[in-house]
């Protein structure tokens, strides 16, 4: 089934809320509101505006397993994560707080992480994203909660907590292979995505919440046959649109509902997302990157991950950037750009990361000539490693 080439299926959000009532969805989100403004070009940084430096901080850097699990083991790694960030003129840190339909704060709806205890569902006995808050902002910087919102496990190793809505409601997850994710047509899993982002906002000092690149983790008709089937009976054969528009619009009702209950809750946390850098690549993952840059009412931001060196045989780092920019744009929504910190070093893309030690250096070049925003490292690891170590000094040096 290849209808998706001929996307985008730029759906307004008008029009989603009509196909959110003919699904029998019984949201009442008023995201009808939101307006359609379309501009050709991406938000551009203005004068004496910060860039935007943004680093990954991924749940294998937070993870406590190896260590005496202590509050103060915690702090004293976050401490450095973020002080290692500060001194190297990083501005944001985008803290990956709930990687597997658990939860590194305290939360209603979601387990505690087992990376904090190595057990899931175990309390630490402290609130790790009420610290990471706190410090991150007593450097003045900012701090974005990343939150991956259907992966349940990515491997049978991982051991569910009983008290895991997984465990609670088996209908919500779909297995691939030896993952385990939720599933998207689900009007109950939208509502558990949505509960936990909105707690993120309303009970910690967050400056952002921000998704991955993670959404429909197959293309597969038996992923979903059963809520496809009950779409088309609802609405009729005739009136219903394909399995691929549909998986699309399922994603962006989501996507839809989270900006606006986000902005209800508090208008000034940001709402953003960092799709794969090739943008039919997307697609493939039902994720409709082009509705969400050229219509208000979705993103406030996107950060597409262009993991490409500057002679990638591939995608070339440049073509990428130049795709994603001459995307529409709405007025609402900010262009910014990931950079692949992990690959530096590394025979990578062919080995062309081995023929230089300024690639990061000559992208964020690139992106400041096209007067973007900003951009966003992964991750700090890679920040931090001695393969790495040239390639980021290098970087920081034009961090002015």
């Amino acid at each position: 089934m290849k209808v998706l080439k001929k996307l985008p299926l730029v759906l307004s959000v008008a029009a989603l809320c009509v196909i959110i009532a003919i699904s029998g969805s019984d949201s009442s989100v008023k995201t009808e509101k939101a307006k359609e403004t379309g501009k050709t070009a991406p938000v551009s940084i203005e004068k004496n505006e910060e860039e935007m430096r943004g680093v990954w901080v991924t749940y294998m850097d937070l993870d406590m397993q190896e260590t005496d699990k202590s509050y103060k083991s915690f702090k004293k790694k976050f401490k450095y994560i973020a002080n290692t960030a500060k001194k190297d003129k990083f501005n944001t840190l985008v803290v990956q707080v709930r990687p597997f339909s658990d939860a590194l704060y305290e939360s209603s709806y979601y387990p505690y992480s087992h990376i904090l205890t190595g057990k899931q569902g175990k309390n630490p006995g402290y609130d790790p994203l009420k610290y990471m808050c706190k410090y991150t902002h007593k450097l003045n910087m900012k701090i974005h909660a990343w939150v991956n919102p259907y992966r349940i496990r990515n491997s049978s190793s991982l051991k569910l907590s009983e008290d895991n809505p997984y465990k609670n409601n088996r209908k919500l997850g779909v297995k691939v292979g030896d993952g385990l994710y939720y599933n998207p047509a689900e009007r109950n899993v939208r509502k558990l995505i949505e509960s936990g982002v909105v707690e993120i906002v309303k009970n910690y000092d967050v400056d952002g919440i921000q998704f991955d690149d993670y959404f429909y983790p197959t293309k597969s008709e038996r992923f979903d046959s059963e809520q496809y089937m009950n779409y088309v009976r609802n609405v009729g054969a005739g009136k219903a649109i394909s399995l691929d528009d549909w998986r699309l619009t399922n994603v962006n009702i989501l996507i839809a509902e989270c900006y606006s209950l986000i902005h209800h809750t508090k208008d000034n946390v940001v709402f953003g997302i960092s799709p794969q850098g090739n943008i039919e690549n997307d697609y493939d993952l039902y994720a409709d990157v082009r509705s969400w840059c050229s219509k208000a009412g979705y993103i406030d931001y996107i950060c597409p991950q262009l993991y490409y060196s500057l002679k990638n045989p591939a995608l070339k780092f440049e073509t990428a950037l130049k795709n994603w920019s001459n995307l529409e744009y709405s007025d609402k929504v900010t262009l910014y750009i990931g950079i692949a910190g992990y690959k530096t070093g590394t025979d990578s893309d062919s080995g062309t990361w081995s023929y230089s030690d300024r690639i990061l250096q000559e992208e964020v070049k690139l992106v400041r000539k096209m007067k973007l925003k900003g951009f966003m490292f992964y991750s700090f690891a890679n920040l931090d490693s001695k393969k790495a170590k040239k390639e980021v000094s290098n970087l920081i040096e034009i961090l002015d």
